[in-house]
Protein backbone atom coordinates (compact mmCIF):
# COMPACT_ATOMS: atom_id res chain seq x y z
CA UNK A 1 0.00 0.00 0.00
CA UNK A 2 1.33 3.44 -1.06
CA UNK A 3 0.95 5.83 1.81
CA UNK A 4 0.20 9.72 0.84
CA UNK A 5 3.77 10.42 2.62
CA UNK A 6 5.52 8.49 0.27
CA UNK A 7 3.46 10.30 -2.66
CA UNK A 8 4.49 13.51 -1.71
CA UNK A 9 7.97 12.67 -0.88
CA UNK A 10 8.40 11.44 -4.38
CA UNK A 11 6.95 14.37 -5.74
CA UNK A 12 9.28 16.43 -3.92
CA UNK A 13 12.39 14.79 -5.15
CA UNK A 14 10.73 15.28 -8.79
CA UNK A 15 10.29 19.22 -8.26
CA UNK A 16 14.02 20.05 -8.22
CA UNK A 17 15.47 19.64 -11.65
CA UNK A 18 19.21 21.26 -11.62
CA UNK A 19 21.13 23.48 -10.21
CA UNK A 20 21.92 26.93 -12.28
CA UNK A 21 25.26 27.46 -12.54
CA UNK A 22 25.97 31.32 -14.36
CA UNK A 23 27.44 33.72 -13.58
CA UNK A 24 24.79 35.89 -12.25
CA UNK A 25 23.53 32.82 -9.78
CA UNK A 26 26.88 32.50 -8.65
CA UNK A 27 27.20 36.33 -7.96
CA UNK A 28 23.71 36.09 -6.54
CA UNK A 29 24.72 33.33 -4.37
CA UNK A 30 27.77 34.98 -3.14
CA UNK A 31 26.07 38.50 -2.88
CA UNK A 32 22.66 37.25 -1.42
CA UNK A 33 22.91 33.86 -0.13
CA UNK A 34 20.79 32.94 -2.98
CA UNK A 35 20.87 29.77 -4.79
CA UNK A 36 19.18 29.43 -8.43
CA UNK A 37 17.64 26.35 -9.37
CA UNK A 38 15.62 24.95 -11.90
CA UNK A 39 12.44 23.38 -11.47
CA UNK A 40 9.42 21.95 -12.89
CA UNK A 41 6.64 24.41 -14.78
CA UNK A 42 4.35 23.22 -12.47
CA UNK A 43 6.04 23.15 -9.20
CA UNK A 44 4.39 25.98 -6.15
CA UNK A 45 6.88 27.83 -4.11
CA UNK A 46 5.57 25.95 -1.10
CA UNK A 47 6.69 22.74 -2.68
CA UNK A 48 10.02 24.01 -3.83
CA UNK A 49 10.10 24.89 -0.17
CA UNK A 50 10.20 21.96 0.90
CA UNK A 51 12.07 20.02 -1.56
CA UNK A 52 14.95 21.86 -1.13
CA UNK A 53 14.77 21.27 2.86
CA UNK A 54 14.13 17.70 1.98
CA UNK A 55 17.05 16.94 -0.30
CA UNK A 56 19.74 19.33 1.16
CA UNK A 57 19.13 19.40 4.98
CA UNK A 58 19.10 23.30 5.16
CA UNK A 59 16.27 25.79 6.25
CA UNK A 60 15.18 27.80 3.71
CA UNK A 61 13.82 31.61 4.08
CA UNK A 62 12.14 32.38 0.93
CA UNK A 63 11.59 31.04 -2.47
CA UNK A 64 11.23 33.41 -5.29
CA UNK A 65 10.17 32.26 -9.18
CA UNK A 66 10.50 32.94 -12.77
CA UNK A 67 8.62 31.70 -15.79
CA UNK A 68 11.04 31.61 -18.88
CA UNK A 69 9.48 31.87 -21.50
CA UNK A 70 11.62 29.13 -24.90
CA UNK A 71 13.08 31.47 -27.33
CA UNK A 72 11.96 30.90 -31.02
CA UNK A 73 14.70 29.26 -33.24
CA UNK A 74 15.08 28.54 -36.66
CA UNK A 75 16.83 25.66 -38.49
CA UNK A 76 16.73 26.40 -42.24
CA UNK A 77 13.32 26.97 -43.52
CA UNK A 78 11.86 25.41 -40.04
CA UNK A 79 11.06 27.32 -37.28
CA UNK A 80 10.54 25.35 -33.81
CA UNK A 81 10.49 26.87 -30.32
CA UNK A 82 12.55 25.70 -27.15
CA UNK A 83 10.53 24.86 -24.33
CA UNK A 84 9.64 27.27 -21.45
CA UNK A 85 10.91 26.46 -17.86
CA UNK A 86 10.80 27.90 -14.54
CA UNK A 87 13.33 28.95 -12.29
CA UNK A 88 13.78 29.50 -8.22
CA UNK A 89 15.63 31.66 -6.58
CA UNK A 90 15.96 30.16 -2.72
CA UNK A 91 17.19 32.21 0.00
CA UNK A 92 18.33 30.78 2.96
CA UNK A 93 18.67 31.42 6.69
CA UNK A 94 21.20 32.94 8.04
CA UNK A 95 24.14 30.25 8.85
CA UNK A 96 22.72 27.87 6.61
CA UNK A 97 24.69 26.65 3.02
CA UNK A 98 24.23 24.59 0.36
CA UNK A 99 27.68 23.13 -1.20
CA UNK A 100 27.47 21.13 -4.22
CA UNK A 101 31.32 19.89 -4.29
CA UNK A 102 30.96 18.03 -1.50
CA UNK A 103 30.23 14.38 -1.91
CA UNK A 104 27.94 12.50 0.40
Amino acid sequence: MITAITKTQDRLLQVILAPQITEKATYIADKHQQIAFIVRTDATKPEIKAAVELVFKVEVDKVATINVGGKTKRAGKGIGKRKDWKKAYVSLKPGQEINFAAAE
